[in-house]
Parts: C-alpha cells; sequence; structure tokens
C-alpha cells in the first residue's frame, strides 16, 4: 500500500519569522507523524527548513529546479544544490510557471530528469484549463503532460516520481473538483502509469492539488487513487496543515 504524503506548497510566501513560527508548531505537533509530510519552500528559506527539521519525520523540497546541471545561468538552481541542501523532493510543472513563464512539456521533462539525477523526487504538476475541462479535454490534457515526462524516463526513474493533479481553474479560486471529479482523472494518470511500466503503477503516489483544505481533505483522501495533497494556503497554517495531515492518517 502507498503512504500518504502531505506536502506543503508555500509558494512566494514567507519569511524567517513567520517560517520559524509554523515549523516549531508543526513540530510540536507531530512528534510522530501518521503519514508523510513535506513543505515545499521558496530557495532562500531552505536552509531554515533544514535547520528547522533536520532529524524530525518532516521532509523539504524545492518549488522549482534548473534543466541545466550547473553554468552561466544567472538566477537558477541546480539539482544537485537542492540535494546540497538535504531536498528530498522538488515541485516540477506546476501551473504557475507553465502558465508564467511558459514552460513547455518539454523543458518540465527535462527538469524532472535533472532532479532524478540528483535522486530528488519530482512532484510532477500536472492539469488542465476550466476552458480545457469544459471542452472535455482533461484526460488529453493530463495524459500529454504525464506522457511528455513518462517518454524520457525508464521504469525505474518512473517509479521515483510523485505526480499532482492541481486543476487549474480550482487553484486558488476556493473551487474544488469534488472526490468523484478529482477520482476519475487519478484513475486516468495511474492507468498511464501501469501501462508505462505495472510497478511505477503500483508505487507513485498521486497527489490532488486543487485547494484542498481540512473540510474536504478526508472525503479526497478517501478515494482509491488519491495518495495525499499538494496544498497550497493551507500549509501556511500550522493548525489548518495539521488537519490534513490528520485526515491522511
Amino acid at each position: 500500500m502507498r503512504t500518504k504524503l502531505i506536502a506543503g506548497n508555500w509558494k512566494m510566501n514567507g519569511s524567517f519569522e513567520s517560517n520559524g513560527a509554523l515549523l516549531r508548531a508543526l513540530k510540536e505537533q507531530w512528534p510522530t507523524l501518521p503519514c508523510d509530510v513535506l513543505v515545499c519552500a521558496p530557495a532562500v528559506y531552505l536552509a531554515q527548513c533544514r535547520a528547522e527539521l533536520a532529524g524530525t519525520g518532516i521532509g523539504w523540497g524545492a518549488q522549482d529546479v534548473s534543466a541545466h546541471t550547473a553554468g552561466a545561468y544567472t538566477g537558477e538552481v541546480a539539482a544537485a544544490m537542492l540535494a546540497d541542501v538535504g531536498c528530498s523532493h522538488v515541485i516540477v510543472g506546476h501551473s504557475e510557471p507553465r502558465s508564467y513563464h511558459g514552460h513547455s512539456d518539454a523543458l518540465i521533462a527535462q527538469k524532472c530528469l535533472r532532479a532524478l539525477e540528483s535522486s530528488l523526487a519530482p512532484i510532477l504538476c500536472v492539469g488542465e484549463t476550466l476552458a480545457e475541462r469544459d471542452a472535455g479535454l482533461t484526460n488529453a490534457v493530463v495524459m500529454r503532460q504525464l506522457g511528455a515526462v513518462l517518454e524520457m524516463l525508464t521504469p525505474r526513474q518512473a517509479a521515483q516520481l510523485v505526480v499532482a493533479y492541481e486543476p487549474v481553474w480550482a487553484i486558488g479560486t476556493g473551487r474544488t473538483a469534488t472526490p468523484d471529479m478529482a477520482q476519475e482523472v487519478h484513475a486516468t494518470l495511474r492507468r498511464q502509469l501501469h501501462a508505462f511500466s505495472p510497478d511505477a503503477a503500483a508505487t507513485v503516489r498521486i497527489l490532488y492539488g486543487g485547494s484542498m483544505k481540512p473540510d474536504n481533505a478526508p472525503a479526497l483522501m478517501a478515494m482509491p487513487d488519491i495518495d495525499g495533497g499538494l496544498i497550497g494556503g493551507a500549509s501556511l497554517q500550522a493548525d489548518s496543515f495539521s488537519a490534513i495531515i490528520r485526515a491522511a492518517a
């Protein structure tokens, strides 16, 4: 059975003071954890996460990674650098850099490969816009996004992925896919993984990333193919994040 994973995505939020308070509260509330827990922080705060969380059960990860290994790429952060600060995971292909910075499927596939080469687990985000959902293109969109990555990987590498389904129309809007709607897409992704590698399909955790909150988390995570959540705003408050962790138990 796949262990649930609750990953907090802080996005471009935080300060040393507020981060410290949040991380200390999480450590106090969770001396032992019922599932895997991870916080994905802005790059400038990863060393703080390491200092606060080392030796606890809570992991830390980054929000993006360069497609390059090193060199004249000012402002970018290489996978080896993220590994050097103790990251275990990195978010790749989130809808925001896809939309705001034009990250293509091909670029995202390269980022996943660089992460895996440095023993980081990519959290690969896939998801459709409202227009794409209304046009009946949801499955085609998410399968294209996942397929672009799978064709770059071996089955062994694919088994190290985490996939996060984030319906773009539900991010930060207060709207959420119903558990049945989310399960349908997660099952589609699981079938695609199975066609590529049955071992990967059995291992890869597929998270829901569209405005999961304490009140909807239990029903979402009761679905057979929803293996946890990629949590945005609710991860910035210890009590709400803890309530979602509790729902994963």
